[in-house]
């Protein structure tokens, strides 16, 4: 099932997307009150629910016609994020200058987890702020990102695919002078809509996360391309490893990292300006497409 989050009216909702027919028809929870402003009251009374459950109402919507929001866009807690969780993303970090937290090992022996806050969330089309009179070296990060549905703390490796809800896209702009500057990413990568997400969320029943392609282009260029085979610490690693002394709640959002290709990696870096458009696309996941505001 792909679920969208969009703007009727002005009021947020969630819809059921019908990819064939470009449709979404408004969602109704279990206890009949329609249009949840959040997908995150979905995901919460998941368990509760079955796939027969979850009803809808009215007509079906044209989705080109529709404000798409992020799926989630008011998480509950900071989205999670893995750093240097790809070999060659890790090296070409390591070479570009911009690690400034010390550590020059290229391919870590543990995750690196980070956060970025939930006001630097955006939705899908929803233009990025290039915050010219902070930074100067912009950066994009495609990533996948994983939907708890089931929370929990110690979580054990083998049983992580039941806690799983989802799947949807994230990329993770980056300022990375501000990355460098404060030696450490949180700062650099929290700024307001440096966390575009979409174009929606898809049930873990639709995807095999142990074998999805992630790309991104940006202005049409391939930059990033990888698959979900090629990283350093698998889902199932990330999920226990930040469960065993953090609890996990339902809706909680976990990015598992980039590949390499970012701006940095390139000789001289190509950092994003003023008009660029990105696109980050996976395997069933549909294409996240954001643009770098002209004018600000």
């Amino acid at each position: 099932m792909k679920f969208v989050s969009f703007l009727q009216d002005g009021h947020p909702c969630v819809g059921l997307l019908n990819p064939e027919q470009e449709e979404v028809h408004q969602v109704v929870l279990p206890t009949g009150t329609p249009g949840p402003s959040s997908l995150l009251a979905v995901i919460q009374g998941w368990d509760r629910a079955t796939d027969s459950s979850v009803e809808t109402v009215g007509h079906g919507l044209p989705i080109a016609g529709l404000e798409l929001l992020a799926p989630i866009p008011r998480p509950a807690c900071n989205i999670y994020c893995v750093g240097k969780n790809y070999v060659d993303h890790a090296e070409e970090f390591a070479r570009s200058g911009f690690d400034a937290t010390g550590n020059k090992v290229e391919a870590p022996s543990h995750p690196i987890f980070f956060t970025k806050t939930v006001g630097s969330v955006v939705g899908p089309g929803h233009p990025v702020d290039p915050h010219p009179a902070v930074t100067s070296a912009l950066d994009y990060e495609a990533e996948i990102a994983v939907i708890i549905g089931r929370g929990g703390r110690s979580i054990a490796a083998e049983d992580t695919w039941k806690h799983i809800w989802g799947y949807t896209l994230i990329n993770d702009v980056t300022a990375r002078d501000l990355q460098q500057r404060h030696r450490q990413w949180f700062l650099g990568k929290s700024l307001d809509t440096f966390c575009p997400m979409g174009p929606w969320a898809v049930t873990a029943d639709e995807v095999d996360a142990t074998d999805m392609d992630l790309e991104c282009r940006v202005n049409g260029e391939l930059r990033q391309q990888a698959n979900t085979k090629d990283l350093i610490f698998d889902i199932p690693t990330l999920i226990s490893t930040l469960s065993a002394g953090l609890s996990l709640e339902a809706g909680d959002i976990i990015a598992t990292g980039t590949p390499a290709g970012v701006g940095i990696g390139f000789e001289p870096p190509r950092f994003l300006q003023a008009g660029d458009v990105m696109s980050v696309s996976a395997s069933g996941l549909g294409t996240l497409t954001n643009p770098i505001l002209r004018e600000v």
